[in-house]
């Protein structure tokens, strides 16, 4: 099972960028997806999350009303739209499934975005 995480790059402030979350082996459809971020020197942290049917969707107040968390079931991919790039934006980011019956969590390996002012 592996989840990857992609559409990173480095880019200017005020630019977007649109994040993609794959899945091999795991079947997408029946978990939440999260996106989280890890800047240098911090812990990684909850960004945005939406339910399995691509209802719902969260996110913590900073990013609010730049980014946008999606998801195509039948594509198994979850985006991150992300506008409006600020440099406290960098971080990579990373994107899980679940949790399952089990209460275990899926990750992705990250992909890295920075901003520069």
């Amino acid at each position: 099972v592996q989840l990857q995480a992609s559409g990173g790059g480095s880019v200017q402030a005020e630019s977007s960028l649109r994040l993609s979350c794959t899945a091999s082996g795991l079947t997408l459809r029946p978990y939440h997806m999260g996106w989280f971020r890890q800047a240098p020197g911090q812990e990684r942290e909850f960004v945005a999350a939406i339910n399995r049917s691509g209802g719902a969707p969260y996110y913590i107040d900073s990013v609010k009303g730049r980014f946008t968390i999606s998801r195509d079931n039948a594509k198994n991919t979850v985006y991150l739209q992300i506008n409006s790039l600020k440099a406290e934006d960098t971080a990579v980011y990373y994107c899980q499934a679940g949790p399952d019956f089990y209460g275990k969590n899926y990750w992705g390996k990250g992909t890295q975005v920075t901003v520069s002012s």
